[in-house]
């Protein structure tokens, strides 16, 4: 790995200032000496950290997240996994299924106390001075002595020893793939104090929030262990593992135990992995961009899908960062470890070298580690965004890139090339899984909105859906609304105000009105704060002199602008665009829509809407509502009506 230019790192804040919208944020520096004991899975260490309270309030109490308590018989996430695990639904098979986490399930509760995690803080000195202490399971008080005023600093210090779960979670040791830790949520974590008071969020399995700071981080382990971690390795000439600059020699190692010496800057959170058996490739990208994979040694086969990771990445960054922004820093990790796919900052865990994993946990470096929202409040804004970049760049990928890896087989790069040649005559929707996926939400009975906790939603189908799914069609259907290449600019110019800090929904919708010069409190409004659904209908049709008139019915709750499409029976095709009133404007014409009227607005209060176009009733083949399939009707079969012959 390579450090960042210090002149770039100097001028980030620069950058930051001016482009930023002025709304304070806290601020945190760690110091972190840790040490971990291979043989008994347990860990001692130090954490030291400068607190900056940037806030115009006077703080008179800490929270700080503890978050391996979960991993114990009773706790909160045991007992809410096993009962979510009470409820039944139907599988795709037609079949019931509990509403568990298929990872957690009731596993937690049988854990001896040799597999179970903990963390314990023996003292949590600020200033100097030791301060009374009480711990809430996942989150520890710490009750001030003497307030932290107004934009003033702290000094704190604690101590701490943990206990590395068997791996369930997230985090653990000896994932189902062998690998040896899995270290995430593994540091006593300062919780966020913003604009809405502590988010101290008991860990339940859900999300995440941190404190924008840097990370200065010194694991001690046995030798044989090879880490991978967030951050720049600051001593890598004399730890070696691939680590070291081209030509070194590493020199060897009196007694059983190395330190690895890690810095990351301007992020909020922190993960690391261990094994002996971690094998490690790396690939620099650019003069200020290396890329890392480190997973368990096997045979040709697994070193050819590691590579062909590493291949992958280098050929959708470009895209990746046209389309939402410039990666900031120095290195990127793919860890295989955890139990499936798992973001944090610079690095990811992934249970194998699947490219969808792969792309959608890069991807959350723009949205959670770029843009820090807070999750337990907007996961939808981390999962559904991520997951709107993940289906875009995985398109872009399979199209351009997936048939022309050297790490593929002839059988996969003919399924490649078969994907290519369909999609030059009929591509599909790229969102549709997305769609398909609310879809079947808003018709179940369990959707609930998108701005409930996290935390609180009475099944893990209803919140999954809703923070990947619809959070994904919210952004599609936006270009809808605006228009795809407005869409686009939004998601860049959002990009650039909020990088590095914690944007909620109002200010993403904020940037959408300014970049568009459309009103879209409405959009919010109906798609995030209520589960009203959207069904718009095509209606009669009538001669009207020279014209014909076309009836159209808003027959579900949300309104929504119209596109109209008519093909006429010689071929010509007229596109109609009613907007909402709601809007106080119009979309531009979209690529494709030659020809196009733009009609009077759409009152939301009315359900019917007649509009005429100027060809005779018999020369229409069709009329069709939202021909490109954007907007989330959820019955599409009234869509379109087809004149017969």
């Amino acid at each position: 790995m390579r450090r960042l230019l210090l002149a770039v790192v100097a001028f980030v804040p620069v950058i930051m200032a001016q482009a930023q919208p002025d709304r304070w944020q806290q601020r945190i520096r760690y110091n972190i000496e840790a040490e971990l004991n291979v043989q008994n899975n347990r860990m001692k260490g130090v954490e030291r950290m400068e607190y900056t309270n940037n806030s115009p309030d006077t703080l008179n109490r800490l929270f700080i997240h503890l978050y391996w308590n979960a991993f114990q018989p009773n706790s909160s996430m045991d007992v809410r996994s096993r009962e979510l695990g009470k409820i039944m639904l139907k599988n795709r098979r037609g079949e019931d299924s509990p509403d568990w986490d298929a990872r957690v399930r009731d596993r937690i509760s049988r854990l001896a106390d040799t597999s179970i995690g903990y963390q314990k803080v023996a003292y949590v000195k600020v200033n100097g001075k030791e301060q009374q202490l009480r711990e809430w399971e996942t989150i520890l008080e710490v009750k001030l002595d003497k307030p932290i005023m107004p934009k003033s600093k702290a000094m704190i210090e604690l101590s701490f020893e943990a206990q590395v779960p068997a791996q369930i979670r997230r985090s653990g040791r000896d994932n189902a793939e062998g690998v040896r830790y899995s270290m995430a949520q593994w540091y006593p974590k300062m919780v966020e104090y913003d604009y809405q008071g502590w988010n101290a969020n008991p860990y339940i399995a859900r999300e995440f929030y941190g404190v924008w700071g840097d990370y200065e981080v010194k694991l001690t382990l046995d030798k044989t262990y090879m880490v991978a971690a967030t951050g720049v390795l600051q001593n890598a000439n004399t730890i070696g593992f691939g680590y070291e600059a081209p030509g070194t020699k590493v020199p060897s190692v009196s007694g059983n135990n190395l330190t690895w010496h890690f810095k990351g800057e301007n992020i909020h959170d922190f993960v690391w992995a261990a094994d002996p058996a971690y094998k490690h490739i790396s690939k620099k990208v650019r003069p200020d961009l290396t890329i890392h994979a480190f997973y368990k040694a096997g045979d040709a086969r697994q070193d050819s899908a590691w590579n062909n990771v590493l291949w992958a990445a280098e050929k959708v960054l470009p895209y990746m960062e046209q389309r939402f922004g410039k990666y900031p820093y120095p290195q990127y990790s793919f860890i295989q470890g955890g139990d499936g796919g798992m973001e944090y900052a610079m690095a990811t865990l992934l249970k194998g070298s699947g490219l969808g994993t792969v792309i959608h946990e890069w991807m959350h470096s723009w949205y959670q580690h770029m843009m820090g929202t807070n999750e337990s409040l907007f996961a939808w804004m981390d999962e559904g965004f991520t997951d709107f970049g993940t289906n875009e760049v995985s398109d872009y990928y399979n199209q351009n890139w997936a048939a022309k890896s050297p790490w593929i087989n002839e059988q996969t790069r003919q399924f490649y090339n078969r994907q290519v040649e369909s999609a030059k005559t009929a591509f599909p929707l790229k969102q549709a899984g997305s769609y398909n996926s609310y879809l079947a939400l808003a018709k179940s009975g369990f959707e609930e909105p998108m701005t409930t906790h996290a935390d609180h939603f009475n099944t893990n189908y209803a919140y999954s859906t809703a923070a990947y799914s619809k959070g994904a069609v919210f952004i599609a259907q936006l270009g809808y609304i605006v228009g795809d290449s407005v869409r686009d600019r939004i998601l860049l110019e959002y990009y650039n105000q909020w990088r590095f800090k914690h944007p909620n929904v109002n200010d993403f919708v904020r940037v959408a009105e300014k970049v568009s010069g459309l009103t879209l409190q409405w959009y919010k409004e109906y798609f995030v704060y209520t589960t009203k659904t959207i069904d718009y209908a095509v209606g009669d049709m009538s001669v009207a002199g020279n014209k014909t008139n076309i009836a159209l019915r808003r027959m579900g709750k949300m309104p929504m602008p119209v596109d109209v499409t008519i093909t006429f029976k010689d071929g010509s095709v007229e596109h109609h665009y009613i907007p909402l009133n709601l809007m106080y404007g119009e979309k531009p014409a979209e690529a494709g829509a030659k020809n196009r009227t733009v009609h009077p607005e759409w009152k939301w209060t009315h359900p019917d809407y007649v509009f005429s176009t100027n060809r005779a009733l018999t020369d229409i083949k069709s009329v069709e509502i939202d021909a490109t399939g954007r907007m989330a009707d959820i019955n599409r079969a009234n869509n379109k009506i087809v004149i017969p012959d």
